[in-house]
């Protein structure tokens, strides 16, 4: 579902956002409609050049809605794509960019029982449209998570770990002391799996592109949990035949590359492994070679978050996010490393978010 508003001084249909938008009932005593500011997009193309900073209404709350004043929303790869025009889930232009974020509860309509003012709320799916200062949802379109948690990882917690336990739990049933091998280890999945792993008593082998700062960047994986940090140009190696024999191989590779750095994860799987992907940064197809696939009998696989959603019932992404929220609790999960930028900056923050070899999550900030 998507926050009812339209352009300020416009009351079309057609400037509305997202899908079935129509106008929330009137609450008996109306007030001047709130100034709301949005990062708004007419049409699909560069980031820096469509994506502009205006002024909403606020509707009024209907029965079944929730006002949220939005805390904080992070700039995720899969938003960028949006914004572009190519990703699997596209909202009706103009949108609200931003998927992902928490926001807090200020009123909530005569129905609503979920919620109640004063509770942290993050999206119940993607095309929410989370980067502007307020909006008026339904309650439906929510999630409650408890509001202990870190504000960057309640903003953080809705793709990147939720994807990551998925796909440590779904495709091999792995013990503690099995092996995961992933490629984007920086990445904000890249994270939560190395945590996650742990966590579960799994081992990882971590690869990354090679880059200035390497020792800095190892060092910080191997804090979250990392066993190995290995550049793709390491594990092309022949010496790796050696590395690998004095471990099990990996029974899951998790993919978020494509191109040469997935055909290497493949090599190095158990027979019987599975390859799951989830991205394709190299912008280049799998490639798996056929005695691969006969002799060694690997799996390939992909892995949508929205796509899972739609196979699961709300309850279950529930509960996925009250694990993920232990895990949190018990200092088991941490959010990306965040670089927290005002609303107002945002061009500043789109830019930073698509630079190469980034480590640091830009979180727009709505205060």
């Amino acid at each position: 579902m998507w926050g009812r508003g339209a352009l300020l001084g416009t009351r079309t249909p057609s400037l509305a956002w997202g899908r079935g938008w129509s106008a929330a009932a009137p609450c008996s005593a109306p007030a001047e409609p709130s100034r709301v500011r949005a990062l708004i997009y007419g049409h699909h193309g560069d980031p820096a050049k469509v994506v502009e900073l205006k002024n909403l209404e606020l509707a009024a709350v209907g029965g079944s809605d929730v006002h949220v004043k939005m805390l904080a929303a992070p700039i995720n790869p899969s938003d960028i794509n949006m914004i572009q025009g190519n990703y699997g889930l596209l909202p009706k232009l103009p949108a609200v960019g931003g998927n992902e974020g928490v926001g807090q509860v200020v009123a909530v309509g005569g129905s609503v029982t979920g919620v109640k003012p004063g509770d942290w709320v993050i999206p119940a799916n993607a095309g929410l449209g989370t980067w502007r200062t307020e909006a008026v949802f339904s309650e439906e379109a929510l999630i409650g998570v408890p509001s202990d948690i870190p504000l960057q990882s309640a903003a953080t917690l809705g793709v990147n770990p939720c994807t990551a336990y998925r796909m440590l739990m779904d495709f091999e049933q792995l013990q503690p002391g099995d092996w995961v091998i992933q490629n984007a280890s920086n990445s904000g999945v890249g994270q939560a799996v190395i945590q996650i792993a742990a966590a579960l008593g799994l081992r990882t082998i971590n690869v990354v592109r090679d880059r200035p700062d390497l020792q800095e960047l190892t060092d910080r994986l191997k804090s979250l949990g990392a066993e190995h940090v290995l550049t793709e140009e390491e594990l092309r190696k022949h010496e790796m035949k050696n590395f690998f024999k004095d471990m099990p191989q990996p029974r899951l590779a998790l993919n978020c590359v494509g191109g040469k750095s997935s055909t290497e994860l493949l090599r190095h799987l158990a027979p019987g492994g599975t390859m799951v992907t989830y991205g394709g940064m190299a912008k280049q197809p799998v490639i798996a070679s056929v005695s691969q696939l006969i002799f060694k009998d690997l799996k390939l696989r992909g892995f949508w978050l929205s796509q899972w959603k739609k196979d699961h019932s709300p309850a279950q992404f529930k509960e996925l996010i009250l694990t993920l929220c232990g895990l949190i609790g018990r200092g088991q999960l941490t959010a990306p490393a965040c670089s927290e930028v005002p609303l107002q900056d945002y061009e500043r923050a789109l830019e930073a978010s698509m630079q190469p070899f980034v480590s640091s999550k830009q979180i727009l900030t709505m205060c």
